[in-house]
């Protein structure tokens, strides 16, 4: 057993120090108001772990947490939420990065990926599979400043119950879609 936890641990910091491992992660913000009271805040909590197989490539997942509160209507019970103000969830978004455009300090790249959440009160899951459009500003050897902006692809939600799935299939730019972040390079 000795043998295999030192094996074991031997291969791990032969990997690392090799190994580009960064962590990191987002957080998100939005707010969206009307004149008849249904405003709507939502925030997100993303933390992100991910390994850079070379300069172009890189493999990650986000496990995070968001919260949304909705005042006045609400909009979920078109969805077959009702009496939900305010909803917990938990995320799961594992990716594929590809960065392809390297400019000094500057890197775009586009993350490709399946995205779950699973809401609490309401008891929905959704999933969305798509592309992420980003952008990486190298701080300093170890720390970069991440956006991402929009997302194109497919986004399914079901709610609790029977016949009332939504699915919408496009590109979104709104401020939902909007993040930052920092990530630190190992």
């Amino acid at each position: 057993m000795k043998k295999m936890m030192m094996t074991l641990a031997a291969a791990l910091m032969a990997v690392s120090m090799n190994a580009q491992v960064y962590v990191g992660g987002n957080i998100g913000f939005a707010s969206v108001g009307g004149e008849q009271g249904d405003d709507e805040t939502v925030m997100k909590i993303l933390p992100e772990f991910g390994y850079n197989l070379n300069d172009e490539f890189a493999i990650g997942t986000v496990i995070g947490y968001a919260k949304s509160k909705v005042g006045g209507i609400t909009k979920l019970s078109n969805l077959g939420f009702t009496n939900v103000n305010s909803e917990s969830a938990f995320i799961v978004a594992p990716y594929v990065r590809y960065t392809f455009l390297k400019a000094g300090k500057v890197n775009l790249f586009i993350d490709g990926g399946v995205d779950f959440t699973s809401g609490s009160k309401g008891d929905y899951t959704a999933l969305s599979a798509g592309l992420k459009p980003g952008v990486a500003v190298n701080l300093a050897d170890n720390i970069s400043f991440v956006a991402h902006a929009g997302f194109v692809g497919y986004d399914m939600v079901n709610p609790d119950g029977d016949n009332n799935n939504v699915h919408a299939w496009g590109l979104d730019l709104g401020s939902n879609n909007l993040t930052f972040g920092l990530y630190f390079n190992f």
